[in-house]
């Protein structure tokens, strides 16, 4: 027994030799340039220059009294709550669709999960053009159909454009969480289903109160991935409008990136991205208090 205890105590050797590559690669890469980064945020560091020179709370009193800032995170809020309830919705939506059919059920699952598998800089070019004002499809397709009326410059006008880029996000997002609801309703107990049709409960009675609560797990595992996703969006915005039509599109991560980078701000493009992982910290864990509230224990 004591051989066994003292066996037990000692390293694993072997087991740590494999995993220490890993964890090389990810403090080198991961956890050493988020330390930097904090210190990087209290210098007004052009990202080129050897002089680095510190300036306290500089970069966090602009960023908390800058318009523009103000104006980022408000789009990134809009399109992350946007994206966040009609994504889920769809996926779900989609899920329930695909759990009902009887044949070619992996060929419609795969159909659905395709656009997941093309890159956000692929889909933003794709969906570019479709929204080209002059040859795009969508407006080619409301000329034919006779609703020429309707169409429009869908980027290019501001009370449309954090909208069109939320459609693209859906599309590309929501046969991803598709996958994870389908699990879940796989994961319903047909027993208790059948019980609860013996008793008489119609279809709709059975998914609000048996089938949606013994899901709610699946619920806070796509809401916290799509919250995450929707506040550090940035292909498509980059792709498709450039933060424009002024500064209308323009979410945290994209301003992170033109400060950053094109206006040689480093210091403050840092400041901005340790703002956004502290509200992507607080949104999440209220987020996942409520919801977690809310699930059912199996």
């Amino acid at each position: 027994m004591t051989m066994q205890k003292n066996n037990k105590q000692k390293p694993d050797l072997v087991a740590l030799a494999f995993v220490a590559p890993a964890l090389i690669l990810y403090g080198l890469f991961v956890i050493l340039p988020t330390i930097s980064s904090f210190y990087y945020s209290f210098t007004s560091w052009d990202g080129i220059s050897p002089i680095i020179n510190f300036v306290g709370f500089a970069n966090y009193r602009e960023i908390f009294t800058s318009a523009r800032f103000g104006n980022a995170l408000r789009n990134t809020l809009i399109l992350t709550v946007f994206i966040s309830v009609f994504e889920n919705a769809i996926a779900l939506m989609l899920a329930l669709a695909v759990d009902h059919v009887h044949w070619g059920k992996n060929v419609f699952r795969s159909i659905l999960y395709l656009p997941v598998l093309i890159s956000g800089i692929v889909s933003g070019f794709i969906w570019k053009i479709m929204y080209n004002y002059n040859f795009g499809a969508i407006n080619s397709f409301l000329k034919n159909v006779g609703m020429g009326g309707s169409v429009q410059d869908w980027l290019g006008n501001t009370k449309l454009t954090l909208l069109m880029i939320g459609v693209v996000l859906i599309w590309k997002g929501a046969g991803y969480y598709m996958i994870i609801y389908l699990a879940g309703l796989q994961s319903v107990s047909t027993d208790v289903m059948e019980a609860a049709q013996i008793d008489g409960a119609g279809a709709s009675q059975r998914f609000w109160h048996i089938t949606m609560p013994l899901i709610s797990g699946t619920f806070t595992i796509n809401f916290t991935l799509s919250l995450i996703n929707g506040l550090k969006v940035f292909d498509q915005i980059s792709v498709m409008t450039d933060g424009g039509p002024g500064f209308t599109s323009e979410t945290i991560v994209y301003l992170l990136y033109k400060v950053g980078f094109n206006e040689g701000r480093q210091g403050f493009g840092t400041a901005v991205g340790v703002v956004l992982l502290f509200i992507i910290i607080l949104l999440n864990t209220v987020q996942q208090k409520f919801l977690r509230s809310r699930e059912v224990q199996i």
